[in-house]
């Protein structure tokens, strides 16, 4: 069996996730699911979501709609309650350098552009589905293996501009020293956040109750720090709804 809960995992997080998978096991037990008794911080998030034996994990929308939902069953979206955004969404903070005085999006056309990730709904398919009606996309592009480390790389003038999704930008402006030479230029549309998700012959239901009663006990200090409201339904049509950029994007 595994669990883990990746995608907004920190180091200064982990006692509050602890106490947050502690208190869905209670419901996972209630419900005669077998569970882990931590969460796992060593698997790959790849291979944990393909998993057969995977009771909870959370992933990304692009994944998911690359083929990851033939392999899973959707339990629910968290909402982080994301100004502007319908509960369960989210969306992109396009960041740049505080004291850069370009205005717009349009004006990073030749800029290098740092991503996180060719498979990130909030990180590259985002920015690309707002630049696309300007038309243009950044002609210079770098991959910089995670949100941090794109929102790092533009604080430090390796990049002139990135996407990072809300949540993850509320924990960089929280958590790191870079998040003072940063300023967002703009924000790209709501899309559907990042669903928990179990193995294809798990008892989704059951998690999905499991998962929202914890949500409901949570301390006031570890909601605060985990930033969760509560558990939605989102259809796995809307996250399949949403195109993807074309394939050769990263190539260069």
């Amino acid at each position: 069996m595994i669990a883990n809960l990746p995608m907004y995992w920190r180091p200064q997080l982990r006692d509050a996730h602890a106490r947050y998978w502690s208190s869905i096991r209670v419901g996972l037990t209630a419900a005669g699911i077998d569970s882990p008794e931590q969460l796992d911080e060593i698997t790959d998030e790849v291979d944990a979501w393909h998993d057969p034996t995977l009771v909870l994990s959370q992933t990304c929308g692009m994944p998911y709609r690359l083929g990851l939902h033939k392999v899973v069953q959707l339990v629910g979206t968290p909402d982080f309650a994301v100004e502007g955004c319908p509960p369960g969404y989210y969306r992109s903070a396009l960041v740049v350098r505080r004291n850069d005085t370009r205005t717009n999006a349009a004006d990073f056309e030749h800029g290098t552009f740092a991503y996180n990730q060719a498979d990130s709904q909030s990180g590259f398919s985002a920015p690309y589905f707002h630049t696309k009606p300007l038309g243009f996309w950044f002609s210079n592009r770098t991959c910089s293996g995670g949100h941090l480390e794109s929102a790092e790389a533009v604080a430090a003038g390796v990049a002139d501009i990135a996407a990072i999704d809300a949540v993850s930008m509320r924990l960089i402006t929280r958590y790191s020293s870079s998040a003072r030479h940063l300023r967002i230029l703009e924000w790209t549309a709501p899309t559907p956040g990042l669903p928990y998700i179990t193995s294809a012959s798990t008892r989704a239901d059951d998690i999905y109750q499991a998962v929202s009663a914890a949500i409901s006990n949570l301390s006031a200090q570890d909601r605060a720090a985990l930033g969760i409201v509560g558990l939605v339904k989102i259809p796995s049509s809307e996250y399949l709804s949403i195109p993807n950029p074309p394939p050769d994007l990263d190539s260069r």
